[in-house]
Order: structure tokens, then C-alpha cells, then sequence
């Protein structure tokens, strides 16, 4: 009987435990003190396999597909940065993660609960 209780009560204390670790952790990422782990990870492909079409300005001395390339980036930047999907994914998986420790926490402690009122 006393050993139950005493079961009861380490596991009371590891499901709290899970569950305030789990908070703090989450605390740290969305206050950007940490990074959320990377689950989904940003890739820099470069267009330079894919062909062109050319323009023959051979006057003008000026790669205007480069040229018009580096601003059509520089805008789709500006409305949103190449690393805020992937982020955004991160942050959504982290949550769920979280919430299945903290539930699992709750149930760790649940049993504990039981063993010490028994």
C-alpha cells in the first residue's frame, strides 16, 4: 500500500515535470530565445539548369533576364521571405508535438493521481 503511494506520487512528478518542460521550451521558441526543431528544412534551388530564351542586345551590353530575374526576386522577397513557409511549418509541427507531451503528460500524472488515492 505504501509503495503504491509512493509510485503514485514519482509518477505525479514526472507527468508535471514533462508537462512544465514542454511549457517552458514552447515558452522560449515563440519568444524566439531558441529555434523550433527543423522539421522542414528551406532548399535554394538555382534556375541556372533551365534554359532561357535569349535576347540578342548586343548593343546594350546589359543581361537584362538576369537583370529583370534579380527584381522579380527582390519583390517576391519584399511581399514574403523565402524562409516563412518552411518556419511557419515548423512552429505548426512543434505545437502538435507539444501538445501530444503535454497530453501524455496529463495522463502520466492521471495514474499517479489514482495510485495515491488508492
Amino acid at each position: 500500500m505504501q509503495g503504491q503511494k509512493i509510485i503514485g506520487l514519482i509518477l505525479l512528478i514526472l507527468g508535471m515535470a514533462i508537462i512544465v518542460y514542454i511549457l517552458w521550451y514552447s515558452f522560449n521558441i515563440f519568444t524566439a530565445k531558441i529555434s523550433p526543431p527543423e522539421i522542414f528544412k528551406t532548399t535554394t534551388e538555382s534556375n541556372d539548369n533551365i534554359p532561357a530564351p535569349s535576347l540578342n542586345l548586343q548593343g546594350l551590353g546589359i543581361d537584362l533576364e538576369k537583370l529583370a530575374g534579380e527584381q522579380i526576386q527582390k519583390q517576391i522577397e519584399s511581399v514574403m521571405p523565402m524562409n516563412a513557409v518552411p518556419r511557419l511549418l515548423n512552429l505548426i509541427s512543434w505545437s502538435i508535438l507539444a501538445g501530444i507531451f503535454i497530453l501524455g503528460g496529463s495522463q502520466i500524472a492521471n495514474m499517479g493521481i489514482n495510485l495515491i488515492k488508492k
